[in-house]
């Protein structure tokens, strides 16, 4: 019996099915890139503009408003009595920063001790200072000649005394100020270096430890410049709290910026703009000290920095420069 075969047609490169990519004869060829369009957020352009109206009218209403006085703000605004009082406030602010991270320190590496004496004393502190409000320790310290008349120096319990002191003399209402901000600063403090120290990795205590290095070693060389990474930004952000805190010390009469805002207007009476003055001045001195801060974290956080930084000679696209 016979078999028939059928010969299927040879594969050719070329196919009969129509290519939509050919155009005819005389027609140009059809655009087949994929055109992205950005999606439309009808919402968020909305409450944008909700937004910048009413910026636009509290601007304007705070501009035209005469009541303000601009012209007594521009006047006060670098009066000597404003200015005396601007550099006492940053002076109490960088001598009680540096004392309460002085004491800071001092307590956060007591906590980390084994002696529970020693880390028992170092919460107490921590207790005590951040448990009571600033105000009342500033008054506090500012009476303090009612509870100790004589500051003795000498033996405890009846001893010999070496030395004795008025209070009243001692305890200035600048020095209770210092005491006051230093000590409830120096509370904050300690927490925030503690959890500095427990940032750092403990294989690299133990790894000190293997290599001799006692713990005051390995507590300064290792553990305290590995932290600083985790110590600094909420130490900026102390500062700057601690710069607007001064402002409490008015309470014991004390010519800071606020007190010498409060001085002037109780004689000319001029409250809104004079608080407009000591306003604006609070605002410019912590803008400058955010700077300050952002040029420490990167200073303590090369690798960072490093990442934020573009590659030299590196092509973007389109789609890259799109991304946040």
């Amino acid at each position: 019996m016979a078999h028939r075969t059928r010969q299927l047609p040879e594969h050719t490169e070329e196919s009969d099915a129509p290519d939509p990519s050919r155009a005819a004869d005389g027609e140009a060829p059809p655009d087949l890139r994929i055109r992205l369009v950005p999606k439309r957020h009808t919402g968020r352009a909305f409450a944008a503009a909700l937004v910048g109206l009413a910026l636009a009218a509290a601007a304007w209403s705070v501009v035209t408003n005469p009541r303000f006085q601009w012209d007594v703000v521009g006047q006060w605004l670098t009066a000597r009595t404003i200015m005396e009082g601007l550099l006492l406030t940053l002076w109490l602010t960088a001598l009680s920063m540096a004392a309460g991270v002085a004491i800071g320190i001092v307590l956060a590496v007591m906590s980390s001790s084994k002696n529970r004496l020693l880390s028992g004393a170092a919460a107490a502190y921590v207790w005590f200072f951040r448990g009571t409000p600033l105000l009342v320790q500033l008054l506090f310290w500012f009476n303090m000649s009612a509870v100790y008349p004589r500051i003795v120096v000498g033996l405890p319990f009846g001893g010999p005394e070496l030395a004795a002191f008025n209070a009243n003399h001692v305890i200035t209402p600048m020095t209770a100020a210092f005491l006051g901000l230093a000590l409830h600063e120096s509370a904050y403090m300690a927490e925030i270096v503690r959890a500095g120290i427990l940032s750092v990795p403990q294989g690299q205590i133990r790894a000190a430890s293997a290599l001799g290095m006692t713990r005051l070693q390995t507590m300064r060389k290792i553990v305290l410049p590995q932290a600083m990474r985790v110590i600094v930004p909420p130490t900026g952000n102390q500062t700057i709290s601690m710069l607007k805190t001064t402002s409490l010390v008015s309470v014991l009469a004390i010519p800071d910026l606020l007190y010498s805002a409060q001085i002037v207007y109780s004689r000319n009476f001029q409250t809104i703009p004079l608080l407009i003055v000591a306003t604006v001045l609070y605002l410019v001195t912590v803008s400058v000290l955010t700077l300050v801060q952002s040029w420490i974290e990167r200073k303590f956080s090369p690798d960072g920095a490093r990442e934020r930084r573009p590659r030299t000679g590196a092509r973007t696209t389109a789609l890259d420069r799109r991304l946040p």
